[in-house]
């Protein structure tokens, strides 16, 4: 594809991507609401729902064989959420409180996922093992977010491990609420969520297309496209998202969604395509990367539980972390 060509077809993509992906996420937000989920669900349906863009794009680039640019696009779009969502949150609403019972349960389970996911791009497990213990992780939190508190008592033991698992399912839930309410949707809204996917897909798939002909043209390494390029722009929504709910005094809820989406990412973009297709041979920068985003998850989930929250220099942190990062990464 030439560089004419090439330049309007990535442009269309990425406005297809983003628009299609804020139906598909309302759209998916109604339906959970229509079958009556829990709020715990509805959180991390909100999550994938936002997630979209980023992992159609990491597999489409994945299947087409262009591995480092799908590891890059998930890498980086999980640094991104941690600066736009956690840091950029914190800076717009000058502080955000975050319950310590949810965040280590919410942290946890996302430190786990994202050095597994390390551990998968490095080479040390492999895909197979990398789903499993994904699976064996994120299954049970999601089945007691998406259980009532009364039954939530009746399957775990009484005791500490009980109040404490009650009380950060609890207080996650509470930080999850974004306090806005979706209409339940009609017949009409759930088959809507076909041609929407439909056309993330596609224009997922443009997007890698395009955007590898043009760093051909430019010589811009797959690695840079996917890490700072794409996954950037493909992570749009969750920065829009980001700052309406912080301009509001919901900076918890997003603080929540941005470390259910790294976990989905992670996945759904790496681990499972992972099963079907290689990664392709790691490079010194890959390296780098996935071991920033591991040290950047510690850092921001720590000071976060030590703050109980996050103030708007803890904030500024954040995002200074992730600008080094494209620093080093665009100097490659």
């Amino acid at each position: 594809m030439s560089v004419a060509a090439a330049i309007p077809v990535f442009c269309v993509c990425v406005v297809a991507s983003l628009v299609a992906s804020l139906v598909f996420g309302r759209k998916l937000d109604e339906v959970s609401e229509r079958f009556g989920g829990t709020e715990g669900l509805h959180g991390i349906l909100t999550a994938f729902g936002a997630d979209a863009p980023e992992i159609s794009t990491a597999i489409a680039a994945l299947v087409s064989a262009h591995g480092k640019l799908g590891v890059g696009v998930v890498i980086g779009s999980n640094l991104f959420n941690l600066a736009a969502l956690l840091g950029l949150s914190a800076i717009v609403a000058g502080g955000v409180a975050i319950h310590r019972h949810g965040l280590l349960f919410n942290g946890s389970a996302a430190l786990a996922v994202t050095g597994i996911g390390t551990a998968l791009v490095l080479g040390a497990i492999g895909a197979v093992a990398a789903t499993l213990l994904i699976f064996a992780l994120l299954g049970p939190y999601v089945f007691l977010l998406s259980i009532s508190a009364a039954r939530l008592r009746r399957v775990l033991p009484h005791g500490p491990v009980e109040r404490f698992v009650v009380a950060a399912v609890r207080e996650e839930i509470v930080d999850m609420r974004t306090g806005e309410e979706a209409p339940k949707a009609t017949r009409a809204d759930a088959l809507a969520l076909v041609p929407s996917l439909a056309v993330i897909i596609g224009a997922s798939v443009g997007m890698v297309e395009a955007a590898t002909d043009l760093g051909r043209h430019w010589g811009v390494s797959d690695v840079v496209i996917g890490t700072l390029v794409l996954a950037s722009l493909t992570s749009l929504p969750n920065l829009l998202t980001a700052v309406r709910l912080a301009l509001h005094g919901r900076g918890a809820a997003v603080g929540s969604e941005a470390l259910n989406s790294n976990s989905l990412n992670i996945l759904a973009g790496l681990a499972i395509p992972a099963l079907a297709v290689s990664l392709g041979s790691r490079t010194g920068i890959e390296t780098f990367a996935v071991w920033w985003i591991l040290g950047m998850t510690v850092f921001a989930v720590a000071l976060t539980y030590a703050r109980r929250g996050l103030r708007r220099l803890d904030g500024a942190a954040i995002v200074a972390l992730y600008a080094a990062f494209v620093v080093v990464v665009a100097t490659q």
